[in-house]
């Protein structure tokens, strides 16, 4: 369906409409820089840095948590390492020194799996209450309480490791349950914010904040682990989402009509540009619609099938490149770091791209999304099966899973924003389902992950690798022929349906 104006922005270069002028003129669109708009991205960046940060620190300082990373040796295998070990470290043990007084624990490669899967089960159970609530009530509060209770709650992680295995997953998946409003919630906010022909360029400068908060913390929880031990990482992390979430509450608003900063022509170019679908979707939803709707599930599986590969590295690069490769603690970080930059990077890229694409009406919004997907899927398939035959080159293995994160990036503008395209009233309770599937993969791949590689052998590892190749395949295939950018008829309100009619009247007349 067109807007009033008669522009739609799901319009290819060869509809032959009678209208086509852009949704804003050019001369109209006051600019991004220092824009409101721009400024709460770049806070949504901040946030999701710091809650990511507190997502994958525990990767790292996993390593310096156990005493020995598996104190059940591989039955009948002679061989201790998967890889030779580097020179001058011929003599060491697996265990890594920490500062005197630091305890470590002898968790076998089971509990770490489970503890580092912990979080998702947590993260599963608030995000369709969560995104919810964003869209009814506004966003602003549950994104602010979600990354406010997730730093208050990791800076217990010392005392709950001390107390236990199970004391440390129940506080795990406490923190995931807090954070899981974040990411719908940020949706419902941008479904108010973000004009159309911007959505592309906004949700992924916002979102590339989880790429960014990988990217610093897991070098610097490597650094801080060796210096100072690893309850500082979880005291330092915590505290500054703490300090984070003062900022946020003293300048954020739900909308742009009730921010108090904005000036008069920003405010009015965004509420224009979004009309009625930039208004909360009140109690009632059409859940049936919703279920039945194809895109829909065509997002759900997608996600799923992408964030499998993710959430594997994720959470357990760290691991793999200690006990395979055998870099040092803080090499470890920094080169776990890498696939993080490049993602960071493509994604915010990718955003400026994509909306550059559908304002000149290169392609369709369906289509720009297929094809950032599919770039994303099927060239990050490859790289993964290039890593698992990389063996214990260490140059091959960083340099191919660096590019397929960064490739992984490039989704960031197709599958993961493609719930604002099919209905932006309901955006953030549909993010709130979407990524509630898109969960499952954090909890499922560490355990998986952890039973491929008990032996931690390569060829455990090359499986690892294989199955995350084979799932983003499936999901590339699923999306191209099942996904759509087009609004659904059910996410169209009242008011729109009755603009449309009066514009078809007015037509014919």
């Amino acid at each position: 369906m067109a807007p009033p104006n008669g522009y739609s922005i799901n319009s290819t270069p060869l509809d032959e409409s009678e209208d086509c002028e852009p949704l804003i003129k050019n001369d109209a669109v006051p600019p991004q820089c220092c824009s409101t708009r721009l400024n709460l991205a770049f806070l949504m960046l901040l946030g999701f840095s710091v809650v990511y940060g507190l997502r994958v620190n525990l990767s790292v300082a996993m390593v310096a948590m156990v005493n020995v990373t598996d104190p059940k040796p591989a039955k009948n295998s002679s061989i201790v390492h998967a890889c030779p070990l580097p020179a001058g470290m011929e003599n060491d043990s697996d265990t890594l020194p920490q500062p005197e007084g630091i305890p470590q624990y002898p968790w076998d490669s089971e509990t770490q799996g489970w503890l580092l899967g912990a979080f998702f089960f947590g993260y599963l159970c608030t995000q369709i209450p969560g995104g919810y609530l964003s869209g009814h009530y506004g966003g602003s509060i549950f994104m602010g309480l979600g990354v406010l209770g997730t730093a208050a709650l990791t800076l217990l992680t010392p005392l709950a490791a001390q107390m236990g295995s199970y004391w440390l997953f129940a506080l795990r998946a406490m923190e995931g349950f807090g954070e899981g409003v974040t990411f719908p919630a940020m949706m419902a906010m941008w479904a108010r914010w973000a004009p159309p022909l911007e959505r592309s360029r906004l949700m992924t400068l916002s979102g590339s904040g989880a790429s960014f908060g990988a990217f610093v913390s897991l070098p610097l929880t490597g650094y801080i682990c060796q210096t100072l031990g690893w309850p500082a990482v979880f005291y330092l992390c915590g505290g500054a989402g703490c300090v984070w979430a003062i900022f946020w509450f003293a300048l954020v608003s739900d909308d742009p009509r009730k921010h108090r900063r904005i000036s008069q022509e920003e405010k009015e170019y965004i509420i224009n540009s979004i009309g009625p679908q930039g208004t909360g979707h009140g109690w009632s939803l059409p859940l049936l619609p919703m279920l039945t709707s194809i895109p829909l599930w065509a997002i759900i599986i997608t996600q799923m099938c992408s964030n499998w590969s993710y959430y594997t590295l994720l959470t357990s690069l760290p691991t793999y490149m200690n006990n395979i490769l055998h870099f040092d603690l803080k090499s470890n970080g920094f080169l776990s770091a890498l696939p993080y930059l490049g993602a960071w990077m493509a994604s915010t890229l990718s955003g400026v791209i994509a909306d550059s694409l559908i304002e000149r009406r290169v392609f369709s919004v369906t289509a720009v999304r297929k094809i950032f997907t599919a770039i994303s899927l099927l060239v990050g398939a490859a790289l993964l099966v290039a890593v698992a035959y990389s063996g214990c080159s260490h140059i091959l293995t960083v340099t191919f899973l660096t590019l397929s994160s960064t490739i992984g990036g490039v989704s960031a503008s197709g599958v993961y924003i493609n719930q604002i395209d099919i209905a932006p009233r309901y955006a953030g309770f549909l993010l709130g389902i979407t990524n509630t599937f898109g969960t499952i993969p954090g909890v499922v791949a560490p355990i998986v992950t952890g039973y491929f590689t008990e032996d931690h052998t390569l060829a455990g590892w090359r499986r690892v690798f294989w199955v995350a190749a084979g799932i983003n395949i499936g999901g590339a295939v699923i999306y191209s022929l099942l996904g759509s950018g087009e609004m659904q008829p059910w996410a169209i309100t009242e008011e729109e349906a009755e603009e449309e009619r009066n514009r078809s009247s007015s037509i014919i007349t």
